[in-house]
């Protein structure tokens, strides 16, 4: 039997692919057959080499050489997912950030796919073929004013980029979408969870429920699970979805309060 989905002989670039959303994702594409490279700062004890490249896509010259790693262990790739993003803005709403810190999140949420697009892009329009993903979130939507201000407008920023990229590539047969989750049960938010429990004297459950009521709620009760954004993502990567472009995809739960 044919199986539904299935990433046989495509390669595959993935970054931030070393923990939550992230290393499911590379776990998945693993599973469907797909050739990966994935990157952080940090490789973890469990990755092979032939798996990963250590850089820092913050700045140009770790884009640039991660593009030249991915050329010489893969030669092209047929799948970019942009997977990294994160704050580290302080809380204190729009006075608390300063220069500094808006080129940080902008160096971290935006500028990494551009360059990364920039390079290895064009070999797909080249052959006439490819999916570049990109990771964005609903705080573009439903911004955080107090926490999140600059984490939210540079994902805006990547959203209309990606959408701005698909009308330029897709005649040349290279499919761009975007990914848009909400709250994910990482281990990063279930230690964000525990701490805020600790700080009122309850649990772990109670902690969750405090964030997800600082979002304004989540219909179906609970986040998503790291596995179910990366199963979102191997579909939009794979033949199923060989019409779907220049569009957003959004897995929150039902977060987002809005058609």
């Amino acid at each position: 039997m044919i199986p539904f989905l299935s990433l046989e002989g495509k390669r595959a670039l993935i970054t931030s692919g070393t923990r939550g959303a992230g290393a499911a994702t590379v776990a998945l594409f693993r599973e469907l057959g797909a050739q990966i490279v994935t990157t952080a700062r940090t490789q973890p004890a469990d990755l092979p080499d032939s798996l990963f490249v250590a850089a820092d896509l913050t700045s140009t010259e770790g884009c640039a050489a991660l593009a030249a790693a991915v050329r010489e262990r893969m030669g092209v790739v047929d799948i970019i997912v942009h997977m990294l993003g994160g704050s580290s803005a302080p809380s204190g709403g729009f006075e608390a950030l300063n220069d500094e810190i808006w080129r940080k999140e902008l160096d971290l949420n935006l500028m990494p796919a551009v360059r990364l697009d920039r390079e290895l892009v064009p070999s797909m329009v080249s052959r006439g073929t490819g999916v570049v993903i990109h990771v964005t979130s609903i705080q573009r939507q439903l911004p955080l004013p107090e926490a999140t201000t600059a984490y939210a407008a540079a994902k805006a920023a990547l959203s209309t980029y990606s959408k701005s990229l698909s009308k330029q590539v897709s005649p040349h047969g290279v499919r761009v979408v975007r990914v848009s989750p909400g709250w994910i049960e990482t281990e990063a938010s279930i230690d964000l969870a525990t701490r805020l429990a600790a700080d009122h004297g309850g649990d772990v459950e109670q902690g969750k429920k405090m964030i997800m009521e600082s979002l304004g709620g989540i219909p179906i009760g609970r986040p998503s699970k790291p596995e179910e954004v990366a199963s979102l993502i191997a579909f939009l990567a794979s033949d199923r979805a060989s019409t779907i472009t220049g569009t957003e995809y959004v897995i929150d739960g039902g977060t987002v309060p809005v058609v």
